[in-house]
């Protein structure tokens, strides 16, 4: 077995137990559940701003002043929806993580949010006239945002853990009669398992914050979260972690898929910061979010393979080739290329896989250093994936056509990166089909 060979055994290998493993299951399986609930928070965002605003939308002129009294209905969508990211992402990996373990109930999910709830500080000191006043049975902000989000996924892994084992311990079950109704029986198996993980949990965070000074939100936050965090927002982090995604893609194993875990509480976690920010008039603090993900590095999908597409529309004669480029452009302008990507093929394509690597890692610094002079907006608004070109980058910005022409400069530089390579490639099949048809002209004369 070649080298080339024993590593992309040994990565396909790695995929599949790192896709198998149940927390990176639940995880996935949550953020994607989660995902329409920040689309409805970002278009809450994006009506609140651009339509209602009294100052800034169309509120603004006179005859659509009507308009204006209407913005606590965006607002409160949008504190209904961003702000309570964690809750909503504890709740689903429970359930997920107690499906996986054998539950058949809800009940999991809502011990994850108890345990949470049960370790977060309740109590929380307001200054009025110069006096600090502390203010009890509140829950903050930052215990349901994205910034309790790593708290939230260890809480929600650890509690349905401990209780999956407890519920499989016969001695702590309550057996009801077999004339009880077996949704009540249930509910009465569950009672000690939930009431022993609920303790545990609650004393883990008092023990914790009695030993140290300190919450657990502080710590996963400052010593877990927060180093991630600036790991990801570098554009060193971006794009090692877009590296990874390609390389995984060129070995036939789903890229995005195996960087979720890691990619999705974190750029989500960042656009849900610059939606609250938006909202609030407040300066927009992250460069590197989702949507600009998917505005200057899957333009057309993993790849940029909109660049190719058009590459083989300029350059290559083979007819195979502007087939497939045909056939693939349509779900491409929606983000979507698999056709492109097993159809050309790009998978274990040492000519195209070089480009496909390449392209985002280029396209995403352009994005990054076009956003960070100021020539680009900041993403500030969610929106879906299959979002077409230019329309993302116009909605995602709040309609900063500064990212609009970047995103039209990251499509011309895809596509003249992949020229070279197009026409190699297509080089290649011409010597490989005349050295076919040689070979079959030989074949026939010998046979003659």
């Amino acid at each position: 077995m070649s080298f080339k060979d024993q590593v992309i055994d040994a990565l396909g290998s790695f995929a599949n137990k790192f896709n198998s493993l149940r927390y990176i299951m639940a995880i996935k399986a949550s953020f994607i559940t989660l995902m329409p609930v920040i689309i409805v928070g970002a278009f809450s965002v994006l009506i609140s701003n651009m339509v209602l605003d009294p100052k800034n939308g169309l509120a603004s002129f006179a005859m659509f002043s009507f308009l204006a009294p209407l913005k606590p209905i965006m607002s409160g969508i949008n504190y209904a929806t961003l702000n309570f990211l964690t809750i909503g992402a504890v709740f689903l990996i429970g359930i997920e993580l107690g499906r996986i373990n054998g539950s058949r109930s809800l009940f999991p999910g809502l011990l994850a949010v108890i345990c949470l709830i049960s370790i977060t500080p309740t109590t929380i000191d307001i200054v009025v006239n110069g006096q600090t006043v502390p203010v009890k049975d509140v829950l903050a902000r930052q215990f349901s945002d994205t910034k309790s989000l790593f708290l939230g996924m260890f809480i929600a892994i650890l509690s349905v853990e401990i209780y999956s084992k407890l519920e499989k311990v016969d001695r702590l079950r309550i057996k009801m009669p077999d004339s009880v109704p077996p949704n009540v029986a249930a509910s009465f198996s569950a009672l000690l398992p939930g009431i022993i993980t609920v303790t545990f949990i609650a004393t883990l965070g008092f023990t914790f914050h009695a030993v140290t000074g300190m919450h657990l939100y502080d710590a996963i936050y400052k010593v877990v979260q927060q180093p991630l965090e600036s790991v990801v927002q570098s554009l060193p982090g971006l794009l090692v972690l877009m590296f990874v995604a390609q390389l995984f893609w060129v070995i036939g194993i789903h890229g995005n898929q195996m960087i979720k875990p890691i990619r999705e509480p974190l750029l989500l976690g960042a656009i849900a910061v610059n939606m609250t920010a938006f909202e609030q008039g407040q300066e927009i603090p992250n460069i590197i979010t989702m949507p600009f993900w998917d505005v200057y590095m899957s333009i057309g999908g993993s790849g940029l393979t909109i660049g190719l597409l058009l590459a083989v529309m300029i350059a290559s004669k083979r007819r195979e080739m502007k087939e497939i480029a045909k056939i693939s452009f349509g779900p491409c302008v929606f983000n979507i290329n698999e056709p492109v990507i097993f159809g050309m093929p790009i998978m274990l394509n040492p000519i195209l896989a070089i480009p496909f690597i390449i392209t985002p890692l280029v396209t995403g610094t352009i994005g990054y250093f076009a956003t960070s002079m100021g020539f680009a907006g900041k993403a500030v608004v969610m929106v879906p994936w299959t979002t077409p070109p230019i329309i993302n980058a116009w909605l995602s910005t709040a309609g900063s056509m500064g990212a609009v022409v970047t995103q039209l400069v990251c499509i011309l530089t895809a596509t003249l990166i992949y020229l070279p390579f197009v026409q190699v490639a297509s080089r290649r099949a011409d010597l490989a089909q005349r050295e076919a048809e040689q070979a079959a002209q030989q074949a026939n004369a010998a046979g003659k």
